[in-house]
């Protein structure tokens, strides 16, 4: 009978450490703040978006070499005029809707300049009431000559040089090539033709160019600048 006391005392105390060591384990987990698996309170958040990049659409870069989408570069001041950055159309159809700067709704003048040598500056001015666009290079002729003055490619911008009224655009002139390479010719007046947005004559103006001008086959004009420091860097 004793021995049965004893075993039957071992099995209760034996289960009686097996439920305690089960509800120490159970305290623990909660303490601990552990969940079951497949709880509804561990299931994962509803992913969200933490991106903080500007999804607005850009523009895609201006083509170069592109005839509708000749571009003027930013920047600079103006020589005179209102004071005011003539506008940039980089798009090719918001900028053939503008009307060419002709002589009809804009005025030309050319002027000496002190640097660099051997330069001159264009000048076009839009004098109407609605914005015109100087579209391309303008067309040149010395002193009434049949061939237009060669237009350096090089100096094509990236947008369309669009003109408020009384805001300006300019091209600078290169009025010779290396010393000694050609004999230079004076010439007395210029021809300046403005084109429109196919790169066809809207009238030409003729200006009585500064004292002492002289040309020869390798000089060059410049496309329409938005600013003269563009203008005169060729």
């Amino acid at each position: 009978m004793r021995t049965n006391r004893i075993r039957t005392t071992a099995l209760a105390v034996t289960a009686l450490a097996a439920a305690l060591s089960l509800t120490a384990c159970g305290g623990e987990d909660k303490a601990m703040g552990t969940k079951p698996a497949g709880s509804a309170e561990t299931a994962a958040p509803a992913a969200t978006s933490t991106d903080s990049t500007d999804n607005t659409a850009q523009p895609d870069a201006p083509k170069a070499g592109t005839p509708e989408t000749q571009t003027v570069p930013a920047g600079g001041k103006h020589a005179g005029g209102n004071g005011k950055k003539p506008e940039t159309v980089p798009d090719t159809k918001a900028a053939a809707s503008i009307p060419a700067c002709t002589p009809k709704n804009s005025t030309v003048k050319v002027s000496s300049v002190s640097r660099p040598i051997n330069h001159l500056l264009l000048t076009v001015t839009n004098t109407g009431s609605t914005n015109c666009a100087a579209y391309y290079a303008p067309f040149l002729r010395f002193d009434g000559a049949q061939a237009v003055y060669p237009i350096l490619d090089d100096s094509k911008p990236q947008a369309v040089v669009t003109l408020a009224p009384g805001e300006e655009a300019y091209a600078g002139i290169g009025l010779l090539g290396e010393p000694g390479q050609n004999e230079p010719v004076p010439s007395d007046s210029l021809g300046v033709i403005m084109v429109d947005k196919n790169n066809k004559s809207k009238g030409e103006t003729t200006l009585k160019l500064p004292a002492d001008t002289a040309t020869d086959s390798l000089g060059f004009v410049t496309y329409w600048q938005s600013d003269v420091e563009n203008a005169l860097m060729y």
